[in-house]
């Protein structure tokens, strides 16, 4: 380490240390910021050196991305509805994933360019005057106490600009350590998380020893190279597995599996890379952005939470690239842990939310690791003969309808549904409650004749929605004053065109928005419940906290005060609950 070490000095003091500034720390810094909450982001690349890892996003993560007002902006970099599709080396179509229900709101199916991404979430932080980035400053050591968490960093020591080598550069001059103190700190730094290893933690799972070759391309003339690979393709030829991945603005990226004895060197050679390539496109019609052999992991830290801090992104869990969900995967862990933060930093709940994030995001993680796994197994077939049979099996899948149609809409992908008894909610009353799941978001009409989906009306907080019923009409005093606390806001949803006509009020509650479920998606939903006026209360996430009869909701409203523990902040429940 080149250079003298300085003196501590003391920074100021924040809510929140972030280390990391993916996908990840990004949107929780937005999350967080738009609370108004004082964050402290640390990144240890001086530069942002904008190579392309992640490519793919979903509804789920769209939606994430639409509660920190950033989804209109990303969605202009984005390819929507792309199929992805199996095909053989000579291009005929196996199968196809291609969805076009949009249960959430937004497409299932967004391929994007990552430093395009990355950039409009940095550049529009700059809004938040609390959220502070510190570039080229990486966390050495942290120690906490029962009220805070006490963060050492210096100047980058050894970094690198870019994916394309190992090469590191040693930084010239005085390492200028410094601490902040936080009340809590957040390790979303990546698969080599510093967070996770001064903690101590250990990572469970399984390491792929099987490496692959993955080249970045950008189109030299954006009219020449590309119109016969309009679609995602995992070209499942057992001589040589190929991923073929469209991006916007003429990026595509190509992965190569190696056969054994195939050396990383040898991969790497601009040789070899042209002669790969030269089997899919015109190697002369583009720019090699980045050549570069790596192996994946399926991994799980084991513990996602020490007191005041979190894990969260590839520092908690690490993803095989193959359905695209590692940094959606992180992107949840923000949008779960975001507002959990906040409302503990509000004192609007108790430490003990913090965590439900684990509890909660664990399992889907894991899953979507599992299914991740599987999917590799099923494109990466090297045994002509098992790949026959697995070409038969698809074959029968979509010779049944109903098989077909689960397929093509994405039957097998996790549901954002939490583990039965694992979730920050009431408890299922039966198995396919809506309790611990996420809410669809439907688009609605509201008075003024406008179309809008629903989440843009419901503010950050909790949302209370009836079911052609006033859902503020039964709450006692005392469950008003707590919603008024947690920002909730009041909705009553029609089916599309049944609002009340004739012999009802001339006057709206101006504490309640009346809105029509275009297409029915909610209206559906909250009638599956089988009550009879049903409302439900939804987290500031939009998963569901309860749906219950509205003679019943001052019981769910004691349900969620006590959840949050909140009991010592507001007024407590003296009278008789309904």
């Amino acid at each position: 380490m080149t250079g003298q070490k300085t003196k501590k000095s003391t920074s100021e003091n924040v809510d929140v240390v972030i280390a990391g500034l993916g996908p990840t720390g990004l949107v929780l810094a937005h999350i967080l910021g738009k609370r108004g909450h004082q964050v402290l982001v640390l990144e240890r690349e001086p530069v942002f050196y904008g190579n392309a890892r992640a490519v793919y996003t979903d509804d789920e993560c769209m939606r994430i991305f639409q509660s920190i007002d950033m989804a209109e902006e990303l969605q202009k970099d984005m390819l929507l509805d792309t199929p992805v599709q199996l095909v053989r080396p000579d291009g005929t179509v196996i199968a196809q994933y291609k969805p076009l229900k949009r249960p959430f709101g937004w497409s299932v199916v967004n391929f994007y360019y990552q430093p395009y991404l990355e950039t409009s979430l940095t550049n529009a932080l700059a809004k938040y005057p609390n959220v502070k980035i510190l570039r080229g400053r990486e966390l050495i050591n942290f120690s906490q106490d029962a009220d805070s968490v006490t963060v050492i960093h210096q100047a980058t020591q050894i970094y690198r600009f870019s994916d394309e080598s190992d090469v590191k550069t040693e930084a010239q001059g005085d390492s200028d350590i410094q601490q902040v103190t936080a009340r809590y700190l957040v390790g979303s730094d990546g698969g080599r998380s510093t967070v996770r290893a001064k903690l101590g933690i250990e990572m469970s799972g399984k390491n792929f020893p099987e490496p692959w070759l993955v080249v970045d391309l950008k189109q030299k003339d954006r009219n020449k190279g590309l119109r016969h690979l309009p679609y995602f393709n995992f070209v499942v030829d057992p001589d040589l597995p190929v991923v073929s991945c469209v991006q916007p603005d003429g990026f595509h990226r190509f992965e190569f599996m190696l056969k054994k004895g195939q050396t990383k060197e040898y991969m790497e050679q601009p040789e070899t890379v042209r002669m790969l390539l030269s089997k899919f496109v015109n190697p002369d019609d583009f720019e090699v952005k980045r050549k570069l052999v790596y192996t994946f992991n399926a991994l799980v830290a084991n513990q996602w939470r020490d007191k005041r801090v979190l894990l969260a992104g590839d520092a908690a869990h690490m993803t095989p690239q193959f359905m695209g969900q590692g940094a959606s995967s992180g992107i949840r862990d923000a949008g779960n842990l975001g507002w959990k933060l906040s409302a503990v930093l509000n004192g609007q709940a108790g430490d003990k939310l913090l965590d439900s994030y684990e509890s909660e995001r664990r399992d889907h993680a894991k899953a979507m690791i599992q299914g991740s796994v599987l999917l590799k197994d099923l494109v990466s077939m090297t045994n002509p003969v098992v790949g026959k049979i697995r070409d038969g099996v698809i074959k029968g899948v979509l010779a049944t309808p109903k098989l077909k149609e689960w397929g093509q809409e994405g039957g097998f992908k996790p549901k954002p549904v939490y583990t039965k008894g694992q979730y920050f909610g009431l408890p299922r009353q039966y198995r396919s409650s809506p309790e611990g799941s996420l809410s669809p978001q439907p688009k609605v009409r509201g008075f003024d004749g406008k179309q809008i989906l629903l989440d843009s009306l419901l503010g950050d907080g909790y949302a209370l929605i009836g079911l052609g019923v006033d859902p503020s009409q039964a709450l006692s005093q005392t469950s008003k004053q707590l919603l008024k606390q947690l920002g909730c806001q009041f909705i009553t949803l029609y089916p599309y065109a049944e609002r009340p006509q004739n012999h009802t009020s001339a006057s709206l509650n101006p504490d309640v928005l009346e809105v029509e479920d275009i297409e029915g998606n909610m209206v559906n939903w909250l009638r599956k419940t089988g009550h009879n006026q049903p409302v439900a209360l939804l987290r500031p996430d939009r998963f569901t906290f309860a749906v219950a009869n509205q003679a019943e909701i001052n019981a769910v409203i004691q349900q969620l005060q006590q959840q949050l523990e909140f009991s010592h902040q507001t007024t407590q429940y003296k009278e008789v609950i309904v």
